[in-house]
């Protein structure tokens, strides 16, 4: 069965970066999709990026695009989130998930999303 073990959640100044992990085990993450999520204290859960099992389709929020890069080492068994120019806004809760991938592409709907992480918090605060 896949588990999912993320890491990296800190406190980090406005305009700093920080990378997120998520590492698997029990199974393989060759034919999995990964979505990232983040859920700050009174709102929805929001898809924040996806990254098809073969890392050749990303997708991000609007919020996010063009700060946020995801990216995958198969042979690791570990997704990247790596998140730059951070703001205020950015803190949450972060959830990576897995999707077993049945095309080409990823979804951020968290529906379609079968094995979660217990989350991480990161915290933008000066």
């Amino acid at each position: 069965q896949l588990q999912l073990v993320e890491s990296g959640g800190v406190l980090v100044q406005p305009g700093g970066s920080l990378r997120l992990s998520c590492a698997a085990s029990g199974s393989s993450l060759d034919y999995y999709d990964i979505g990232w999520f983040r859920q700050a204290p009174g709102t929805e859960r929001e898809g924040v990026s996806c990254i098809s099992s073969s890392g050749d389709y990303t997708n991000y929020a609007n919020s996010v695009e063009g700060r946020f890069t995801s990216s995958r080492d198969n042979a690791k068994k570990t997704v990247y989130l790596q998140m730059n120019s951070l703001k205020p806004e950015d803190t949450a809760v972060y959830f990576c998930a897995a999707a077993y991938g049945r095309s080409p592409y990823c979804t951020r709907s968290g529906r379609e999303y079968t094995d979660w992480d217990q989350g991480t918090q990161v915290t933008v605060s000066s």
